[in-house]
């Protein structure tokens, strides 16, 4: 179970590190953008996977570990997040630092629940095929 949990993670950080830098590049600022779009699609994927994941037979405990604990694990970026709140915070930013917790958690949260919703659809589908 480890290695699964291992592999996934390395995936996964690998992965936040291409999406993060690339989102970042392309937004040209200094609001961390790249760190909040891997956390809302991070939360999506976890949503999805674990309710999709635990509601059928279709993922072994091993995908499963692999899938949320290694990979949603790796790539999900909530250490970075809270350091780049407090250093915008520390940077004299209340602004954007507000505006960027409360869309971390917000959307996040949303992209959790429509995870759930797609999964829903998705069992529901399944059932009927």
């Amino acid at each position: 179970m480890l290695w699964y949990i291992a592999a996934g993670s390395a995936i996964g950080g690998v992965s936040r590190y291409l999406v993060g830098g690339v989102v970042q590049r392309m937004a040209a600022g200094t609001f961390p953008a790249g760190t909040l779009l891997v956390n809302v699609t991070g939360s999506f994927l976890l949503g999805l996977i674990l309710r999709y994941g635990i509601e059928t037979p279709t993922l072994t405990p091993e995908v499963r570990a692999f899938l949320t604990v290694g990979f949603c694990g790796g790539y999900t970026t909530f250490s970075t997040f809270s350091y780049e709140t407090a250093m915008l915070l520390e940077d004299g930013q209340y602004e954007r630092a507000t505006t960027y917790a409360a869309a971390s958690v917000a959307v996040a949260l949303v992209a959790t629940a429509c995870g759930f919703l797609l999964a829903r659809e998705l069992i529901a589908f399944r059932a009927r095929v």
